[in-house]
């Protein structure tokens, strides 16, 4: 968990009003009662209402809240921009959390600035024919894997329709503009290849895998940069 992340949580589980000591916030966010007491004497120290001490615990005074968040014009564009765009050609959770993403990105803005975001005028619009949604729902279960580290097992496709079955390590998903591809590691191949999301004909989770020297995502790109780099003409999965 990112700093910046445990100072926000810290101060969420402190706003119950209740006393709270740093052992438990130690075991809830997994880190070391010295790093709580560290973590509280800054949160203090930049102004916010903490009170007690340690070996007693702490809570925080009724009323405060976290000040919204406040985002400048370049960073409204990149935030409502990117969300609309995964909203029209990601998976279909992905497409949802995109959404309520602009409603909790709205909801904290001043309303100056929320007239700005509604006013973007930056539009994404899917393509059926491109971005179907059985293969919006195969991109979300192959981000799944990819999180849990997942084997998945695939029917694939190649571009003269010849289908073969693989085992593939995922290892991450890149957007082309017009379609996604899996980079994994192939059982079959014994090497790194680049697969098509939309001729991936099924797929399967299997068994959960470790990432081995030679076959995570910083080796297949310091092999790409050695070739010159990658393009979405090589994904065809050979």
């Amino acid at each position: 968990m990112r700093r910046a992340d445990r100072l926000f949580q810290i101060v969420q589980l402190l706003r119950g009003g209740r006393l709270v000591t740093a052992r438990m916030l130690a075991e809830r966010l997994e880190v070391s009662e010295r790093t709580i007491y560290r973590d509280i004497a800054d949160l203090v120290g930049s102004g916010v209402p903490i009170e007690g001490e340690a070996g007693v615990g702490y809570l925080m005074r009724a009323g405060f809240d976290l000040p919204p968040l406040m985002f400048n014009r370049n960073e409204i564009v990149a935030l409502v921009a990117g969300a609309r765009l995964i909203r029209a050609w990601g998976g279909l959770e992905m497409a949802e959390a995109a959404e309520e993403a602009l409603v909790k990105i709205a909801a904290v803005l001043p309303e100056a600035e929320r007239g700005r975001a509604a006013g973007l005028q930056i539009h994404a619009y899917s393509m059926p024919y491109l971005m179907d949604d059985e293969t919006r729902r195969r991109l979300d279960g192959i981000e799944r894997a990819v999180d849990a580290r997942e084997r998945l097992v695939l029917d694939y496709g190649d571009a003269e329709g010849a289908e073969t079955a693989r085992v593939v390590r995922p290892l991450s998903l890149i957007f082309w503009g017009r379609t996604w591809t899996l980079i994994g590691w192939c059982e079959l191949r014994d090497d790194f290849r680049m697969f098509r999301v939309d001729r991936i004909k099924g797929m399967t989770c299997g068994e959960r895998f470790r990432i081995e020297p030679g076959k995570s995502l910083q080796d297949f790109y310091r092999m790409e940069r050695h070739r010159g780099g990658f393009d979405e003409r090589r994904s065809g999965a050979s």
